[in-house]
This record gives C-alpha cells, structure tokens and sequence, in this order.
C-alpha cells in the first residue's frame, strides 16, 4: 500500500483564516480498507474515496501542524501504511 498527499506540499505556508483542502491518493493494498485524516494527532475525516480531496473541518491555528493520511482496516485499526506532512499556518 501507498499514501501520497499531492497537496498541500510537505513544508507549504498555509493562510490560517482559510479553510484548506487536502488532495490525496491512496493505494490502500490488501490489508487496507479506508483511510483517515488526521491533524495534530486528532482524527479530522474518514473517507472511504481512496483518491480525491478534503477539505479539512475547521481552519488551522497559526504554527506549525501534522497532517496525516493513515489507512485502516475494517476495524479503523491503522494498519502502518501512512504519509505525513508538516504545514505552517499563518
């Protein structure tokens, strides 16, 4: 399995007062089954499209924040196949 998140760029300067949109791909391989966003450690969506966009529920506070993609099982147990990016908002 595999995880790419096409944007926003790993190391991007984000307006903090927007709402932003994360575009991703995913190959989930035979463990997987969904995915799950997460931002700073907290869970932010499930999606079941395993390529597409989402934008992300509240705006981030300005600094520094980890964005992540996991895949997960049926059981949303992450199942180690993962990308992660770190944004600064401001």
């Amino acid at each position: 399995g595999a995880v790419k998140i096409l944007s926003p760029a790993d190391g991007a300067k984000l307006d903090a007062m927007a709402l932003h949109k994360i575009t991703y791909e995913v190959a989930p391989g035979p463990r997987g089954d969904h995915i799950h966003i997460y931002v700073d450690g907290q869970e932010a969506g499930i999606l079941r499209q395993l390529k597409g966009s989402f934008t992300l529920p509240e705006t981030l506070t300005p600094g520094k924040h980890d964005i992540c993609i996991k895949v997960v099982n049926k059981n949303h147990t992450p199942i180690g196949v993962e990308r992660c990016i770190k944004v600064a908002a401001e």
